[in-house]
């Protein structure tokens, strides 16, 4: 469903991502590791279209995704920041922008549900948000990613930082979407619980992916 072609990032003189092929299989679970700037993050926002490789090619349900309306592709491949970013005054503000650039009504009982789902009460929906914590922000901005099922989900380290309840929360809900809902799951993390919950473990060294064992 979404594979990469022999797909390289440099920067000026440094060769981030290097040569990577790799394919995803729709409704798997893949965690890629490795050491602290071997490009991981970087290959991540390369799947997301954040970046264009400067080599090499994405495929995406058998189109290279540069024939792709890059809005139409993050509807379909949605990346999650390590860092949530939430604009407007209220969560409902957040709730309402995937309806708006869809020119759709905005479904107020759906978004709800997927509140409880994350374990936030119903007032939430016009709470103001400078008053959220760090593990309410993230959980507000991951509801904001799948409001509309996405076929993909990119997480990027998105529990760095959560309390161990909000990083619990997020984690089986995430587990919830992919074998439930089947939306195939590629993250980034360091995280020992969160790699062993996954079915596919990748590892990057320096720009490079290392052969499976």
């Amino acid at each position: 469903m979404l594979r990469t072609d022999h797909i390289s990032f440099q920067l000026e003189e440094k060769l981030i991502v290097n040569e990577i092929t790799i394919n995803f299989e729709k409704g798997s679970h893949t965690t890629i590791t490795g050491p602290s700037g071997s490009g991981k993050s970087t290959f991540l926002k390369l799947l997301a279209s954040l970046l264009s490789p400067t080599k090499g090619a994405i495929i995406f349900n058998n189109q290279n995704i540069t024939e792709l309306a890059p809005e139409n592709y993050r509807m379909q491949v949605s990346y999650c920041f390590q860092q949530p970013s939430l604009f407007g005054e209220t969560v409902r503000d957040n709730f309402m922008f995937p309806y708006e650039v869809r020119k759709k009504d905005f479904q107020e009982n759906h978004v709800l549900e997927l509140l409880e789902e994350v374990k936030l009460p119903e007032s939430y929906l016009d709470k103001k948000i400078t008053e959220l914590s760090g593990g309410e922000k993230q959980r507000i901005a991951l509801i904001r990613n799948v409001i509309f099922l996405p076929e993909v989900l990119l997480l990027d380290e998105v529990t760095a930082g959560l309390d161990e309840e909000s990083k619990q929360i997020v984690n089986q809900w995430l587990l919830k979407l992919n074998q439930e809902k089947n939306v195939t799951l590629i993250r980034v993390t360091h995280d020992t619980e969160e790699i062993a919950q996954s079915t596919i473990i990748k590892k990057i060294v320096a720009g490079r992916l290392e052969e499976d064992k």
